[in-house]
């Protein structure tokens, strides 16, 4: 029997494909699945209590060597970073009950992280989207596993 492994896109700044959608006020990143409407997943981002500790978490990526993993804190709990190589991270997470490994340059990586900086606001209409996914917690189309960290979105 063999382990079925799945790797979601690869995310870069300057895609040709529209890959974001937008980060809520908890700093979920929500993503379009190669470009797909019909793929939009949450990602939890980094959620800090302060601006000394957002520092710290810049810092320890900025560190981060291949092999290495990192473990955020998110507005739903904790969150593992990974660094796959020189220039590429992943974030695990799930889709339809399959394992995925959200990929990153670290120019866009960084870029996300850095929204957890306390003054930043996200977008008006981003804040839609955090609404959006807190309707859904109550008919399960939003579900959080404490044993896998991360959002589902269906």
């Amino acid at each position: 029997m063999s382990v079925v492994f799945t790797l979601a896109s690869r995310y870069r700044l300057d895609d040709e494909l529209p890959w974001l959608l937008g980060i809520d006020p908890i700093r979920q990143y929500w993503l379009l699945i190669n470009g797909s409407p019909e793929m939009r997943v949450g990602v939890p981002g980094l959620f800090t209590a302060d601006l000394e500790e957002f520092k710290q978490v810049i810092r320890q990526f900025r560190e981060l060597a291949p092999g290495d993993a990192l473990v955020l804190p998110t507005a739903s709990g904790l969150s593992q970073l990974l660094c796959l190589a020189p220039n590429c991270y992943a974030i695990p997470s799930e889709i339809d009950n399959s394992p995925v490994w959200h990929l990153f340059d670290r120019e866009t990586l960084e870029s996300l992280l850095m929204t957890a900086h306390p003054d930043w606001q996200c977008r008006p209409e981003d804040t839609a989207l955090g609404r959006h996914a807190l309707s859904k917690l109550g008919s399960n189309l939003l579900r959080f596993n404490p044993q896998k960290p991360h959002w589902d979105a269906r």
